[in-house]
């Protein structure tokens, strides 16, 4: 693998990366100046696209199928664990310019400032990430301190732990009840802080072909998207993602069986829950990754959250599936569906009252309780244009059968096209233009608008 400004591409990569793909200064670069020098110095030469990359670091299995840069991974991702078999290579900004980046321990983020022109007069929801309508707003400003295990060598137990800081608009779709819960339950502000994500790795290099233990807080381990932004191939979120769920509090195996299987077995205190709050209760996570030999194809199939399923503050029954597959050497797709429900979710036409921060369900007349389902399925078309931009478009349907999720028992379904570009290794813009429309009734809007039309971009400055 080659090392980038907090990117990381496979070793076969490598051996085809054209002249000019970004890469940020090798870690060995010689240090000199004072920490602030040696900072823009980084920017100078990842931008200038004259920096050397590192050594090719060892990988085991098969090798990654896409490249990254311009895409957000290298490789068909699973959730709740580091790759197994990939090395941390990663070479940062700060952490370079304060030790060079010798160590494994290390300090890195980003910066997303957005801005999005929008049909809508106030709100964009279930539009995410850009809720608020015809605004320039701070999305995410991040900062990890992170070590990965060594999963690449098979002699000893190794270990790795990550701490995250989360600041900006984006912590609406990332509350954890019990976590600062009250900035968004109480009183519904617009900027919040969360820590989102608290956990340690424990590599077992004897079982399998490798397996890591994480426990802790993590995000929730089915599907394409997750809400740290630099890991999604578009700014704004699809439906689907916007509903379900965020991060989970637990234990998680995640077993490499050999270079095709992944297995992962694990317990949660449900979704989006502390486990110290009367919501919590035992839930079953458990997914299996299939890669075939080709690397072409890669399916995922995971039950998440598994328990009686009765309401409780995000106590979704998750069924979910992700196929991704390569057309050729610059064309890929991913297609996500899924299937979720709670039990006896209050009727909005009953006397029982939501919990704070949740939707009742339009159940029957008469009916005090009910089923809540509903199902969603996306589809990314991408596209790599050079080692530096990328479009997608994605294609996306919802339907909320009872509106537990987004307060409208509707259809929706929304078309996004977007173009990504990185400058070096350390910013990407990613411009976008999305149609969103509701089948049966108006939900847009606060409840105004059937149809929403969006201009929206944000830029991530890595550091």
């Amino acid at each position: 693998m080659v090392v980038l400004a907090g990117i990381s591409v496979s070793c076969a990569e490598a051996q085809q990366v054209p002249v000019g793909t970004p890469a940020g200064p090798s870690a060995t670069t010689k240090r000199t100046g004072n920490f602030v020098e040696r900072w823009i110095d980084f920017y100078k030469v990842d931008w200038k696209g004259t920096a050397v990359a590192g050594p090719a670091a060892a990988r085991r299995g098969p090798a990654s199928p896409l490249s990254s840069p311009p895409f957000p991974n290298s490789d068909w991702s699973y959730g709740g664990s580091p790759t197994i078999g990939e090395v941390d290579g990663n070479v940062y900004p700060l952490q370079t310019a304060i030790d060079g980046a010798t160590g494994r321990t290390k300090i890195y983020g980003w910066v997303e400032p957005t801005a999005n022109v929008t049909t809508s007069r106030d709100r964009n929801y279930p539009e995410t990430n850009d809720i608020y309508s015809n605004r320039v707003e701070l999305g995410q400003a991040v900062v990890y301190i992170e070590r990965l295990p060594d999963s690449v060598q098979r002699d000893h137990v190794d270990w790795g732990f990550h701490l995250t800081g989360f600041f900006g608009t984006d912590y609406r779709s990332t509350t954890n009840k019990g976590y600062f819960s009250s900035q968004l339950l109480d009183h519904d502000r617009q900027y919040g802080f969360d820590p989102v994500l608290e956990y340690a790795d424990v590599y077992f290099p004897h079982v399998a072909k490798g397996m890591n233990v994480r426990v802790g807080r993590f995000i929730s381990i089915p599907g394409i998207e997750a809400q740290l932004t630099p890991n999604n191939y578009i700014f704004s979120h699809s439906l689907l993602y916007a509903v379900d769920p965020f991060t989970d509090t637990g234990v998680l195996a995640t077993i490499q069986a050999n270079d095709q299987w992944v297995v992962q077995v694990g317990i949660s205190g449900s979704h989006d829950v502390a486990l110290w709050t009367e919501d919590a209760k035992p839930s079953f996570m458990g997914c299996v990754s299939y890669t075939t030999k080709s690397v072409n194809d890669n399916f995922y199939l995971c039950a998440n959250g598994i328990n009686d399923g009765k309401y409780a503050f995000n106590n979704l029954q998750m069924y979910d599936g992700t196929w991704y597959h390569k057309f050729g050497n610059t064309w890929h797709m991913a297609t996500e569906m899924y299937a979720m429900y709670q039990r006896d979710v209050p009727s909005v036409n009953g006397t029982i009252t939501p919990e704070k921060g949740t939707n009742g369900a339009n159940c029957k007349v008469g009916i005090q309780t009910c089923l809540a389902p509903e199902w969603a399925m996306v589809n990314y078309v991408n596209k790599q244009l050079s080692p530096h931009d990328f479009v997608s478009l994605r294609t996306d349907f919802l339907n909320d059968k009872k509106g537990q999720r987004t307060g409208y028992a509707t259809k929706y379904s929304e078309a996004t096209l977007m173009l990504s570009h990185w400058v070096g290794s350390t910013v990407q813009l990613r411009p976008e233009v999305r149609f969103d429309h509701a089948w049966d009734r108006r939900a847009y809007d606060k409840g105004t608008r059937t149809n929403q039309f969006t201009f929206a971009t944000d830029v991530i400055f890595h550091f």
